[in-house]
């Protein structure tokens, strides 16, 4: 990804071209119209990210489907129409966008990128749109449920994010048995656990799941036989 989502001229063309993409959209025109429902729709389809891939979508107005110049004006009026998209209430929660004049084969077009929502599902009209390939379409229930996991992932507390490099035999097995368990539990509730060592892991929030083993930031700040290999300066 560009830093600062900040594409240059090369990268746009070669967006601009590339027509099975699933994060670009290319409009000839921009009005009140049919077409500004349209583009509305690809704005909430980008913040939503459905792919997950947590890369912009590009639109492009005054571009043909082929990638070519339509030849429309790209005046202040329209830039500002654009970028109203992002506060006018009809797409929520509202959309992190920018818009821009670029000059790209030979004239001029408005860019507008738009950055993956922290707070999917988005939705425009009351309905949540998504991406389908190079087209939009309406989230199917399967698809909400995966934009409302990626936000309640999103929101769960720092020290309860998973740390993917890491694995269980980054933590210690005897400080969790022999220090951290009999610290926490009372003596007859152990005596009477049978749930396995990952089960119990998961239980105290030291890793994601017994089906997901992958140690959290409290794991291994609690547990980490080394926790300053995947988290800098940790201490406790």
């Amino acid at each position: 990804m560009p830093q600062n989502n900040h594409f240059d001229d090369a990268e746009l063309e070669r967006l601009l071209i590339d027509l099975e993409s699933d994060r670009v959209e290319r409009k000839s025109v921009f009005n009140k119209g049919e077409v500004s429902k349209k583009v509305r729709q690809v704005v909430c389809a980008f913040a939503n990210n459905l792919v997950g891939d947590n890369r912009p979508g590009v639109l492009f107005i005054g571009a043909n489907d082929d990638g070519t110049l339509s030849g429309i004006p790209i005046t202040d009026e329209l830039l500002l129409q654009l970028s109203d998209m992002s506060r006018d209430g009809n797409i929520l929660p509202l959309p992190t966008l920018s818009v821009e004049r670029r000059y790209l084969k030979g004239g001029d077009m408005a860019v507008v990128t738009v950055l993956p929502s922290d707070m999917p599902p988005v939705r425009y009209d009351g309905r949540i749109w998504v991406r389908i390939g190079s087209r939009c379409a309406h989230a199917s229930e399967q698809d909400e449920r995966i934009l409302i996991e990626r936000r309640r992932y999103r929101h769960l507390p720092f020290d309860l994010h998973p740390i993917p490099a890491a694995s269980l035999t980054d933590l210690s097995r005897a400080l969790f048995e022999d220090s951290y368990l009999p610290a926490a539990f009372d003596p007859e509730v152990l005596e009477a656990n049978n749930r396995t060592l990952p089960e119990r892991l998961a239980t105290c929030k030291m890793i994601v799941s017994p089906e997901d083993p992958i140690p959290t930031v409290i794991g291994l700040l609690a547990l980490g036989k080394q926790p300053q290999r995947f988290l800098a300066g940790a201490y406790i």
